[in-house]
C-alpha cells in the first residue's frame, strides 16, 4: 500500500512506520517463512497497525509452491472466506441497526417469510441469533450439491432444518449467515455487495476490496485450490462452493481484500467505528454473548483459551478466522490490529498446519512490539 493511500483515507491517518519491520518483527517473519518452507501455505501477506501507525506491511512466499510465480504484497487480493462475515455482513448489520432498520430481536420470519415452516421453533429465531450463531441452524451443509442455480441454493439454505432449539447453544453456522445476508439486503433495499461498496469500502478508501474480482485481475490473486480435475485452478473466484453457487456474493463468504485494506478497516474499528458507526454500536456488536455462553459476539469472535489469536490479546479483543487461511484480530486496549492472509487451502484444504502457525505469529508480533 502506498503512503498516499494510507494518508488519504477518511479515518484518522495511518502513518507508515514499517521501514524497520524486518528487524522489529524478525521472529514473526521467520515463523511465516518457516511455515512456507514446511508447506503450511504457499504465501502470506500481513498488516499490523499500532497506535495509528502501520508498523508492518509485507508479503511472503509465492502464489503457489512454484518460485516462478508472483510474490504477494500488501495490495494483493486474497479470498477472505469467513472474514467476509465481520468486514462486510456484520458491518452492514451494525449500520442498519444504528439507522433503526435492523432490530436485533426481530424474528427472521418477519423479514424472510420463506424461513417459516411447520417447525414452530423457527418463529423464535431472531437477527441477533443469526449474528451470534445461536439460531439452531447447523454449521454447514453442501447445499451446492443440490443446486443448479442461485435460486436453488437459496431455497436449500432457507429450508435447512434446525439442528437444535434456538438460543440454547452456540454453533458456528455458515447457513445462518447466508440467511442473514439476504435479510439485511431486504432491510436495506439493496444487495449486500452494492451496499458494502457504497457505504463501507468506498468511504474507507478500501480500493482493493470487492466481491467477484474482475476476470482480468484474477491472475493477480493467489489461487486457493487445485481443481485441475475440473479443468482449472480456483483463482480469483470464491473458494467456498456454496458462495460460488450463489454467484460469488453471500453473507458468509465471497469478499476479496488486501492486507493493506484490512489495516484501514481495522483502524476504523480501533477508532470506535468512526466514520461508519458510533462507539456504542460497536461495543454492542463486539461484546461476548452470555446467553448461550460462548466466545462469540455479534458477527465477531473473541479470544478463548487456547485461541488462534495467541496468548497475549486483551480480553476486549475481537476478530475472525477464514477457511482459506485468513484472519483479522483487533485489540482496542493495545490499539493494535493484526491481519494475516494466506492461501493455506492450496493445493488441498486437508493441510491444517496453519493452526499451529497463527498463534505463534500473533505472539511474536506482540513480543516484537514489546507490549
Amino acid at each position: 500500500m502506498s503512503e498516499d493511500a494510507l494518508h488519504s483515507n477518511p479515518v484518522r491517518a495511518l502513518r507508515a512506520d514499517y521501514q524497520n519491520q524486518r528487524d522489529r518483527f524478525s521472529r514473526a517473519f521467520e515463523i511465516l517463512e518457516s511455515a512456507i518452507r514446511d508447506h503450511a501455505f504457499p504465501c502470506a501477506a500481513i498488516a499490523v497497525t499500532h497506535q495509528d501507525k502501520i508498523v508492518a506491511l509485507n508479503g511472503f512466499g509465492h502464489f503457489t509452491y512454484d518460485a516462478s510465480v508472483p510474490t504477494p504484497t500488501g495490495d494483493t487480493l486474497f479470498d477472505l472466506a469467513s472474514v467476509s462475515k465481520p468486514v462486510a455482513t456484520t458491518t452492514m448489520a451494525m449500520m442498519l441497526y444504528e439507522r433503526g432498520l435492523a432490530d436485533l430481536e426481530r424474528p427472521v420470519c418477519d423479514i424472510v417469510p420463506e424461513f417459516t415452516s411447520a417447525d414452530s421453533r423457527r418463529n423464535l429465531v431472531t437477527i441477533r441469533m443469526l449474528l451470534a450463531h445461536s439460531s439452531g441452524l447447523p454449521a454447514y451443509e453442501k447445499l451446492f450439491e443440490r443446486a443448479r442455480t442461485p435460486a436453488d441454493l437459496w431455497r436449500a439454505a432457507v429450508s435447512t432444518p434446525l439442528a437444535t432449539d434456538p438460543g440454547t447453544r452456540s454453533e458456528y453456522s455458515d447457513i445462518g449467515f447466508i440467511i442473514l445476508g439476504v435479510a439485511l439486503e431486504r432491510l436495506a433495499g439493496e444487495l449486500i455487495d452494492q451496499f458494502c461498496q457504497r457505504e463501507i469500502f468506498g468511504p474507507l478508501a478500501m480500493g482493493h476490496t470487492c466481491f467477484n474480482p474482475p476476470v482480468r485481475a484474477r491472475v493477480l490473486i493467489p489461487p486457493t485450490a487445485d481443481a485441475t480435475s475440473q479443468g482449472h485452478f480456483i483463482q480469483g473466484e470464491v473458494n467456498d462452493q456454496n458462495a460460488r453457487a450463489l454467484g460469488g456474493v453471500a453473507g458468509h463468504a465471497g469478499l476479496f481484500a488486501s492486507a493493506g485494506d484490512l489495516a484501514i478497516f481495522a483502524n476504523c474499528m480501533l477508532e470506535g467505528g468512526k466514520p461508519l458507526v458510533r462507539g456504542e454500536t460497536l461495543s454492542i456488536f463486539t461484546r461476548r454473548e452470555s446467553h448461550p455462553r460462548s466466545s462469540r459476539s455479534l458477527g465477531w469472535d473473541t479470544p478463548s483459551w487456547p485461541s488462534q489469536s495467541g496468548k497475549y490479546l486483551s480480553p476486549g479483543s475481537f476478530g475472525h478466522l477464514g477457511y482459506t487461511g485468513t484472519s483479522l484480530w483487533i485489540d482496542p486496549q493495545r490499539q493494535l490490529s493484526i491481519t494475516l492472509l494466506t492461501n493455506r487451502t492450496w493445493p488441498s484444504s486437508d493441510n491444517e498446519a496453519i493452526k499451529q502457525v497463527r498463534p505463534q505469529f500473533h505472539d511474536a508480533i506482540i513480543e516484537g512490539l514489546d507490549l
